[in-house]
C-alpha cells in the first residue's frame, strides 16, 4: 500500500511498520510549521521501521535532520519508540503529557527484574494458573530481561499541557488530555479550517484514543509502587464524551485510516463498552477471579488460541472493566477471597 498519504493543508501521514504485530503499522503524521516539520508520533524502534520513516520523509522531499519537533500522543513503543533517534539526528524537541513522561522515567530507572516480579505477583493475585506465571519466574531467574520494550525510550524535554496550544509557529494545535489507553494519552486538535472545507471544527490527531474500526485496549495503569485503585475505563469513557463534543470535521488516527463522523464513532464505542459491562455482570452472577472472567469474555478468537502475552493484556482489560463495575456499585469483591474474586450485586 502507499506509504505516504497527503491529507492537505500541510499534513501527511507515513506508514511505519510495527514488527510482528497484527496492527501492521503506525501512522506517523507530518505537520508543516513555519519553523520546520513536526512529527506526531514516530513509530517502533526497529531498523525496518526507521528505514520506512526516513524513506517516507524522503518521498516528501524532507530529511529527518530537518525535523523541528516531535509530539507524542502516548508513551507506547509503536508511538514513542523512534523519538530518541529522531532527536539524535535532528536536535528536535520531544513533547509528551506529564503522566506518560512519568511512566517513561519509571521504566528507564527501574531494574527490569522489578517488572517481572510485579507481573508475577499481579497475575497470582488475579487468579492466573501457576503454569502461566512460571515462564516469568524462569525469565527472571535466567536474566532474560533486557528485551522489554520501553527500557531505552527517550525522556521528553517538553511537557504537553492539556487545554493549551502547542508552540508550533503558524499552526493552531491544541492538546486535549484523553486518559484511558494510557494515563497521559493526548489527542491534538488542529483548530484550522479543513482544507477540503468539510463541515466541522478542524481535524483531530487521535492517537489510539479514537480509531475507525478498532476498540483500543483499556487495561490498568501499572505502577509497582502505587497502590491507588485507578479507573482507566471510567477515564476512557469520560474522555470519549469530551472528544465527541468537539465536532471535528475529520479524525487522523495513528492506525488504520482517516475518517469523518467522530461523534458517531464515539457513540459506537460507548455502546460497545456498555454492552460489555452488561455481559460481564451476567458472568459475575457466579463469583469469578479476573482471570476466570477473561477466560469467559468474548475476544477476537477463542481463549485457547490467544497467545501468552495477549492473555496478560486480556486479564488486565477484564480487571479494568470489573473496577468500573465496582465503582458504579454494580459489583463488589468477595470478602476474604484469595485470589481476588468478584460478584455482581
Amino acid at each position: 500500500m502507499t506509504q505516504v498519504t497527503e491529507h492537505g493543508g500541510g499534513v501527511w501521514s507515513l506508514r511505519v511498520p510495527i514488527p510482528d504485530n497484527p496492527l501492521g503499522h503506525t501512522l506517523v503524521h507530518v505537520l508543516d510549521t513555519d519553523r520546520g516539520p513536526v512529527l506526531v508520533d514516530t513509530g517502533w524502534d526497529d531498523p525496518a521501521s526507521w528505514g520506512e520513516l526516513t524513506g517516507g520523509l524522503d518521498a516528501l522531499g524532507l530529511s529527518v535532520r530537518e525535523i523541528h519537533g516531535v509530539v507524542i500522543t502516548h508513551h507506547h513503543p509503536d508511538h514513542h519508540g523512534l523519538s530518541g533517534r529522531v532527536r539524535e539526528e535532528s536536535g528536535a524537541w520531544i513533547a509528551m503529557h506529564a503522566a506518560d513522561t512519568a511512566v517513561v522515567r519509571r521504566t528507564r530507572e527501574s531494574e527490569p527484574g522489578t517488572w517481572f516480579d510485579y507481573l508475577a505477583r499481579k497475575l497470582a493475585t488475579v487468579g492466573a494458573p501457576e503454569d502461566h506465571i512460571a515462564p516469568l519466574r524462569a525469565a527472571r531467574a535466567a536474566g532474560r530481561m533486557r528485551t522489554l520494550p520501553g527500557l531505552r525510550s527517550a525522556l521528553p524535554d517538553r511537557e504537553i499541557v492539556p487545554g493549551e496550544l502547542l508552540d508550533l509557529a503558524g499552526r493552531r494545535l491544541r492538546a486535549i488530555w484523553t486518559p484511558g489507553h494510557t494515563p497521559g494519552h493526548v489527542c491534538l486538535h488542529l483548530e484550522e479550517e479543513h482544507p477540503s472545507r468539510l463541515p466541522g471544527h478542524g481535524r483531530l490527531f487521535s492517537g489510539d484514543h479514537l480509531l475507525p474500526g478498532i476498540t483500543p485496549h483499556i487495561g490498568l495503569y501499572e505502577d509497582p509502587d502505587d497502590v491507588t485503585e485507578t479507573d482507566p475505563l471510567g477515564d476512557y469513557l469520560d474522555s470519549l464524551e469530551r472528544i465527541g463534543r468537539l465536532g471535528v470535521a475529520e479524525v487522523l488516527p495513528a492506525h488504520q485510516h482517516a475518517f469523518a463522523d467522530a461523534a458517531g464513532r464515539v457513540r459506537e464505542l460507548l455502546d460497545h463498552h456498555e454492552e460489555r459491562l452488561t455481559g460481564l455482570l451476567a458472568l459475575l452472577a457466579t463469583p469469578l477471579t479476573p482471570w476466570q472472567l477473561a477466560e469467559r469474555m468474548e475476544w477476537n478468537r477463542p481463549w485457547e488460541q490467544i497467545p501468552y502475552g495477549s492473555r496478560n493484556i486480556a486479564v488486565s482489560e477484564a480487571e479494568a472493566h470489573v473496577r468500573r463495575l465496582v465503582k458504579l456499585g454494580r459489583a463488589e469483591p468477595v470478602a476474604g477471597a484469595d485470589p481476588v474474586t468478584y460478584i455482581a450485586v
